[in-house]
């Protein structure tokens, strides 16, 4: 007589998978996500539409952060939920923004705005001759709030950063994020095309196949 297959101890949770809260309310995430995921028969719904406000982000960590966020969204709902903490980190900055990358210019006293976090980044690294840096993102995925055995990937995407803006797709550091390999900056780059190679994309890439590997 033969073995039934060993199971993840979440294996019978899988099918609730198939609705999960975005601790985000960035809607260029949702679409990235929503993109990618979806693929995979699993539906994304903004915390906001679920009237969960955003959670703290009080950590030195991007992953630290990122598990704070999904949990929090997970308690308020009862769903599983996803969050990531994502960032660009300049080499010459020694890393930053990282995980300030939203709130880069606030952290000056300027204003919280794409306009603003892109001019304090170019206005620090003016002398500056090394523009290498690179978008991280780590993914955090829990199935409830109280997982112990939260889903984490992580994804990091090489470039350099430009003093003039380019393109008009993408959001956040995109227009000034030039990536070699591909000849453009991320915000001159089509959805699909980003959608297929971004720190995001590779997070989530390494997420789905962490997914596969309990079914």
């Amino acid at each position: 007589m033969t073995n039934p297959k060993p199971q993840s101890p979440h294996a019978a949770s899988d099918s609730t998978l198939a609705r999960v809260v975005l601790a985000s309310n960035n809607a260029g995430k949702l679409r990235e996500f929503s993109a990618l995921l979806g693929a995979a028969g699993i539906e994304l719904v903004a915390q906001g539409e679920l009237g969960v406000p955003e959670a703290e982000e009080p950590h030195p960590t991007f992953v630290e952060n990122a598990l704070a966020k999904a949990r929090h969204a997970a308690t308020l709902t009862g769903l599983p939920a996803l969050a990531d903490d994502s960032g660009l980190c300049v080499r010459a900055l020694r890393g930053a923004p990282g995980v300030y990358s939203a709130r880069y210019a606030q952290l000056a006293g300027g204003e919280k705005s794409d306009a603003a976090n892109n001019a304090r980044l170019v206005d620090q690294l003016k002398g500056h001759d090394d523009r290498r840096a690179y978008y991280y993102c780590v993914l955090a995925l829990v199935r409830h709030a109280e997982d112990p055995e939260p889903l984490i990937a992580e994804g990091r995407w090489h470039g350099l950063v430009l003093d003039v803006p380019r393109g008009a797709n993408g959001f956040g550091y995109d227009p000034y994020f030039f990536v070699p390999a591909l000849a453009a900056t991320a915000a001159e780059l089509e959805p699909a095309v980003k959608n297929a190679t971004s720190h995001r994309a590779m997070a989530l890439r390494q997420l789905l196949a962490r997914l596969k590997e309990e079914a």
